[in-house]
């Protein structure tokens, strides 16, 4: 049977913004409701999970911090980073929350092959870590009445200074990027364009026999989305 995904590439937007749009769709889906998957940048914003603690939030200083209904610890997002959000019907998935956190590490580690770095995940951890014992993405997701919600941040080539300000999730480990972890050319929107493919697929996926629907929305024509 053939099947309909829509991917959404919607630029650099805020945390709240797309958060409440997030919850929004979620709470309005319907079994017949295609699967989306929203990719963007996020504006510098550290953002504190279900798990999370205020201790490790070492000195937020200008960057502000928001609560979030994911799962984990605090994490930070910004320009440069690849932020994927996969809406997901699971019981049309015929998958489990973990089996779909399995797919997006694997994504991750397959776009990461693509510039010649080797990912591997902990069992003690989610995301996706480098031969260095660095982390180079985080996961957390969130389910409400069998519709997932949140994703994946993957750093490509951004400012890592904010990083220090926090134990990134309540880990007390080093974050890296792909671009200090490459000696290949990292263009973010090439690196975006492989990681989408690559997800698209590892879905479960067709280009051939499913529809998927790729729309871009300017951030000034977002506020009118949904």
């Amino acid at each position: 049977m053939s099947k309909t995904l829509v991917i959404r590439e919607i630029g650099k937007q805020s945390y709240e913004k797309i958060l409440s749009r997030m919850k929004h769709f979620t709470n309005v889906r319907s079994e017949s409701t295609a699967d989306e998957i929203w990719i963007l940048e996020h504006h510098p914003v550290f953002t504190q999970g279900q798990a999370g603690n205020s201790d490790y939030i070492l000195a937020s200083g200008d960057i502000p911090v928001v609560q979030s209904d994911r799962g984990g610890h605090v994490t930070f997002h910004g320009h440069g980073q690849i932020t994927a959000y996969t809406l997901i019907d699971l019981k049309r998935a015929n998958s489990k929350i973990f089996e779909l956190i399995d797919v997006i590490e694997k994504s991750v580690i397959e776009t990461m092959a693509l510039w010649n770095v080797e990912g591997h995940t902990k069992n003690s951890s989610r995301g996706v870590f480098c031969e260095s014992g660095k982390k180079i993405a985080s996961i957390g997701l969130r389910v409400r009445k069998g519709y997932t919600y949140h994703g994946v941040n993957f750093n490509i080539d951004m400012n890592m200074s904010p990083w220090s300000r926090i134990n990134a999730c309540g880990l007390g480990i080093e974050m890296t990027q792909l671009k200090s972890e490459t000696h290949i050319n990292v263009q973010f929107d090439r690196v975006q364009a492989s990681f989408r493919e690559i997800l698209t697929k590892n879905l479960g996926y067709n280009n051939h026999t499913d529809k998927i629907i790729l729309t871009e929305i300017e951030h000034k024509d977002y506020d009118s989305y949904r």
